[in-house]
């Protein structure tokens, strides 16, 4: 079985779990804590994934990181995944939560990318076309390239919008050279 379908698997067992107790929201603030953890400490990552690592060892390091921290249930899950040896898709599992999450309260996540920076009533209008269209919240985050020349490119889910006059001219480009 794939990473990704193991994690999936532990993230929907989690997700249920804090449903069940009623701490969506507060297991969700902590598991986007540690995520925040993972990416500004990659030897984070580096340890949970290295298999000489002693069980031991990996559970008191996020026992001395989180303990007091975050919900008592996700270090009793963290401590059950590696006693289970599977420490190694924790962070992949924490990813899956967020975008389990995510489905299960209609959150959209968007990126506009622009040649240059937008204005908030750009980004706004664009947040109003993009929530009417998929009916849920949006989180939208902005990105500017300069190698659009002008523009933008707007990513929802597996869906992507491209205005950019750099996809205009590559286009334009491609038919020249097939005549």
């Amino acid at each position: 079985m794939s990473e990704i379908q193991v994690a999936s698997r532990y993230a929907k067992s989690l997700i249920d779990l804090a449903g069940e107790q009623r701490s969506v929201e507060e297991v969700k603030g902590d598991i986007e804590l540690f995520l925040e953890t993972c990416r500004e400490n990659p030897e984070l990552q580096a340890i949970l994934k290295n298999p000489i690592i002693s069980l031991d060892k990996k559970t008191n390091i996020l026992d001395g990181l989180f303990s007091g921290k975050v919900h008592e249930m996700i270090l009793s899950f963290f401590k059950i995944v590696i006693r289970k040896g599977r420490s190694g898709i924790l962070f992949a599992t924490a990813k899956e939560f967020i975008n389990q999450y995510n489905v299960l309260n209609n959150v959209v996540k968007a990126t506009v990318t622009s040649a240059a920076p937008l204005s908030q009533e750009n980004i706004s209008k664009i947040e109003e076309v993009v929530k009417q269209s998929t009916k849920g919240e949006v989180v939208l985050s902005s990105v500017v390239d300069p190698k659009l020349i002008g523009g933008f490119i707007l990513k929802v889910g597996d869906k992507q919008f491209d205005t950019s006059i750099s996809s205009k001219l590559n286009k334009l480009r491609k038919e020249f050279e097939q005549r």
